[in-house]
């Protein structure tokens, strides 16, 4: 039920961030989902893209430095305090939330890409409740 997540470590420099973007477009591959963190000297990009393995290689023959990391990719309803209850879910169950972003989807449900400090329990906590983990297959469909 997890989902892989690419993550980029680059230097703050214009155009790097350009860089990687267009090494992705050349390639064919879709950038599903993104975020970027950033502090003064470098930033940290994150992102579901279509073809997980064949975006490692093109970015690290650009010399990109690439890691993978575990997401777990969850489906709410796009309304008010849906958010708000899969939250509450996580803090009864002493879950943290390292970090969250948006996910676009042609769907009618919004979808949030939570990474933790435990994946494994915040799925089964999940499983108690109405909220519905994706698979990787699943999100990788949706860029179809």
């Amino acid at each position: 039920m997890k989902v892989k997540q690419i993550s980029v470590f680059m230097e703050n420099q214009p155009g790097r961030l350009s860089e990687m973007a267009s090494a992705l477009g050349e390639a064919g591959i879709n950038i599903m989902a993104l975020t970027v963190a950033e502090s003064s000297d470098f930033g940290v990009i994150r992102m579901i893209v279509t073809d997980f393995e064949k975006a490692r290689k093109v970015l690290k023959e650009r010399k990109f430095t690439v890691t993978e990391t575990e997401v777990l990719a969850v489906e709410i309803p796009d309304q008010p305090g849906s958010l708000g209850k899969v939250l509450k879910v996580f803090a009864e169950n002493r879950l943290n939330v390292e970090y969250m972003y948006a996910f676009v989807s042609r769907r009618q449900d919004a979808l949030i890409v939570f990474r933790f400090d435990d994946p494994d329990r915040a799925v089964e906590s999940l499983k108690k409740t109405k909220v519905r983990v994706m698979t990787n297959e699943e999100v990788l469909a949706l860029a179809k």
